[in-house]
């Protein structure tokens, strides 16, 4: 099941770790957090639970978990979520379907992609007529993949509008489903 959101949001870009010095989780004079809160035991519900409200208040919650996520990252509690809790999102994390970073991409932004949102780069691409050149560089492939990409997508769109003008009528005149017995025997 391919999850779809298209919320706004800030997106690191690959390789970006600044989004670090935002998290309440650094410890600083002023904040001193002790960063073995992050990564208790199964049984420290106390840890867990003061961890997690940390996590509620930082405003780069929903990055940390991404980097988590796409980073394979599977100890300690990140993005508010423990080990345990991440796991379903780790297996779901191919099928994430994100438009907010499927436009920025087109945009030019050099985001982490799942593969729903890099098939949903091409289509977008292709309707908004960006060269193979720019496709290419997008997604960081070939100029050759990216013509293999187009014409993939292309004939699936040919296939899909064939489809939709050869399906016969199922009704009858009087709105009724055609059964078996509607059809003649060939003899």
């Amino acid at each position: 099941m391919t999850t779809t959101t298209i919320t706004p949001a800030r997106h690191r870009s690959l390789g970006d770790h600044t989004w670090q010095d935002e998290a309440v989780c650094q410890s600083t004079e002023y904040n001193p957090v002790d960063p073995d809160l992050f990564f208790p035991e199964p049984d420290e519900t106390d840890k867990i639970a003061t961890a997690k409200a940390l996590c509620g208040q930082c405003p780069v919650r929903r990055t940390c978990l991404d980097a988590a996520l796409e980073g394979g990252d599977t100890h300690g509690i990140r993005g508010g979520l423990t080990e345990e809790e991440r796991g379903l999102l780790h297996e779901q994390l191919a099928d994430r379907l994100d438009y907010s970073r499927v436009n920025a991409t087109v945009a030019g932004r050099d985001l982490h992609l799942t593969k729903a949102e890099r098939r949903a780069v091409v289509h977008a691409a292709y309707r908004h007529g960006l060269s193979e050149q720019r496709l290419a560089w997008l997604l960081k492939v070939t100029e050759e993949h990216a013509q293999k990409k187009y014409r993939e997508l292309r004939r699936a769109l040919r296939n899909r509008d064939l489809e939709q003008h050869t399906q016969t009528p199922s009704l009858k005149a009087n709105g009724e489903r055609l059964g078996r017995d509607d059809f003649g025997t060939a003899a």
